[in-house]
């Protein structure tokens, strides 16, 4: 026989029940503990006959999909085929790509995003319901997906694609709200109307006490807002002509050294803000900077905020909407396949992003309820990693269905699973 092998070893077939996903597993008892099916059914439109599947039917495997790495539709089909996987979590049925495709069209079409709304709000109730604390810091800000779609738009970065808004709770990373919009819709568009439709998620008794947002936000109607509801703000200001005057007003000997540059900050209103507010500016050389004595070629980062602190330390808490913000959207793009939309439908990409929005949730929620403590700051690639992609042996014994993993994975896994059996009666 001629050897058709680099390594010793020898390939068998066998009709042991395996699955590559029984960390996934664990993922799915936390949801259905949860009451993720539940809520879906709840909230989503049924089937239109006796014979069509239940709103859960999609939702579920598409939340276990994003979770566990798929990328697009098509993949689907691994948790199909991974029987072990399907017994644990009683998942009988899982529709193909195509249905899923035809689902998603006809929810974009009807009430699916109304219903998907719907149970985030119950998701955020319950979430924050005993978190010991009621007010948050909200950042909002748009992100660019890149599509070739027939329904794409050209946006502003001279690619064609779709430009969701996204608002994150910086405490805890959960998303209050999500709008899918077209490409060239812009990032400053209807903010105000956004913000406040992000307030209005928020549980009774919890509140959105402060703001952080890039320029996109820097607008009287905010700002406005944002003093009558008594939220504290800290927004990127554009380098208007009046932004401009006002930085030209700091005397010199009102710069303070900071970091790579000067930091310093003046009084300014808009034409149509209410009231005067603060403007930080930091100013930092570049290299035409070094010969300059007037400053007329350094390079400024303003920000306009309400906040009674320091200069430095409004700008330290402004800076931290990096990792609150824009880090998650990445998150949610990249980790939760986000960047690729499936269909050519707008309205039924809208509804397949509010999904990956909700899978994004329930893994925030599983990552610092169910996990252990030092995994707090995983992204979901290494967890897929560490855990989700962990191979287990399903058997039948004496009536009992058993999933049998490595002796070292065994300690936690009993520990993720009485985690989330204890949030699950709460």
């Amino acid at each position: 026989m001629i050897k058709q092998r680099v390594l010793p070893f020898n390939l068998e077939k066998t009709n042991d029940k395996i699955t590559s996903h029984s960390g996934l597993a664990l993922f799915g008892e936390f949801i259905k503990g949860f009451g993720l099916d539940h809520l879906i059914d709840k909230y989503l439109p049924m089937p239109g006959s006796n014979s069509g599947l239940m709103p859960g039917s999609y939702v579920t495997p598409l939340v276990l999909l994003l979770n566990g790495g798929g990328r697009s539709l098509e993949d689907m089909r691994v948790i199909k085929h991974d029987s072990g996987l399907r017994d644990i979590l009683g998942l009988d049925q899982i529709p193909s790509s195509c249905a899923i495709g035809d689902w998603l069209r006809r929810m974009g079409c009807g009430k699916g995003l109304a219903g998907l709304d719907l149970v985030n709000r119950a998701f955020l109730k319950r979430s924050l319901r005993n978190d010991g604390s009621n007010e948050y810091t909200l950042d909002i800000d748009a992100t660019a997906i890149e599509s070739a779609k027939s329904s794409a738009k050209f946006t502003y970065k001279g690619f064609k694609g779709y430009m969701p808004m996204t608002g994150h709770l910086a405490e805890n990373g959960f998303m209050v709200f999500d709008e899918f919009r077209e490409g060239n819709d812009s990032p400053g568009a209807r903010n105000l109307e956004f913000l406040k439709e992000c307030q209005s998620r928020m549980p009774k008794g919890k509140r959105i006490a402060y703001l952080r947002s890039d320029s996109a936000a820097y607008q009287a109607r905010i700002i406005n807002h944002c003093e009558g509801d008594d939220v504290k703000f800290a927004i990127g200001a554009d380098l208007d002509s009046s932004v401009r005057e006002a930085i030209s007003s700091i005397r010199a000997g009102h710069w303070r050294k900071y970091q790579n540059g000067y930091i310093g900050e003046t009084v300014h209103t808009m034409n149509k803000t209410k009231k005067s507010f603060r403007l930080i500016v930091i100013k930092r050389p570049v290299q035409g900077e070094l010969f300059s004595v007037d400053g007329s070629n350094a390079r400024f980062t303003v920000i306009a905020s309400d906040r009674d602190e320091s200069s430095e330390e409004t700008v330290a808490w402004y800076n931290r909407r990096g990792e609150s913000s824009e880090n998650r959207i990445k998150e949610l793009k990249i980790g939760f396949g986000m960047e690729r939309m499936p269909c050519d439908s707008f309205e039924a990409n809208a509804i397949y992003f509010r999904i990956g929005v909700l899978a994004y949730n329930l893994y925030a929620l599983f990552r610092a309820k169910a996990l252990p403590v030092d995994w707090g700051k995983y992204q979901v690639q290494t967890v897929r990693w560490r855990l989700y992609s962990m191979a287990g042996k399903v058997v039948r014994h004496a009536g009992k269905l058993i999933l049998k993993v490595n002796e070292s994975l065994f300690e936690l896994f009993l520990s993720i699973r009485k985690k989330s059996y204890e949030l699950s009666i709460e």
